[in-house]
């Protein structure tokens, strides 16, 4: 029987590389992460009537772009943050993201996904554990038949 291999690919954060013209006009590209951990994510998808993705679902139904606009700010944000030099820590604080959305590249990622559908699905799809959708589902339903009794 030959070597078998077995390749577990599980990406953690989602890194974006942005170009964008500094406040001196000085022309960079650089690599940002973000990250929502499960934690994160379930605390969203209970914090809202129906679940985060049925949330998304009913703003982008009623094509409600205010609403839309600051959903996508508020991901942006909640999910940036910095590496630690030992990988074993993604920092989030209020002042790192305040610090980012200050940069001109919050501003090019920001237009990007209210102007280009694929590219907000790609951050959103992204920046959501791997794993996670499976066993939001299951909860979900097993919340919904204790709820109507099945």
């Amino acid at each position: 029987m030959g070597p078998f291999i077995f390749r577990k690919e599980i990406i953690l954060m989602y890194k974006k590389t942005i170009k964008y013209v500094d406040y001196d006009g000085n022309e960079r590209e650089e690599d940002f992460y973000f990250n929502l951990s499960k934690a994160e994510i379930m605390e969203m998808q209970l914090s809202m009537n129906g679940g985060l993705s049925s949330y998304i679902q009913k703003i982008v139904s009623a094509q409600d772009v205010p609403t839309l606009s600051a959903l996508f700010k508020d991901l942006v944000l909640k999910s940036y943050g910095e590496k630690s030099s030992d990988g074993r820590r993604f920092i989030k604080s209020k002042e790192i993201s305040d610090s980012f959305e200050q940069t001109e590249a919050y501003s090019e990622l920001f237009m990007e996904l209210v102007a280009d559908a694929d590219a907000a699905a790609e951050f959103v799809n992204g920046i959501i554990p791997k794993d996670l959708s499976a066993k939001m589902s299951s909860f979900k339903n097993d919340v919904t038949d204790k709820d109507t009794g099945k």
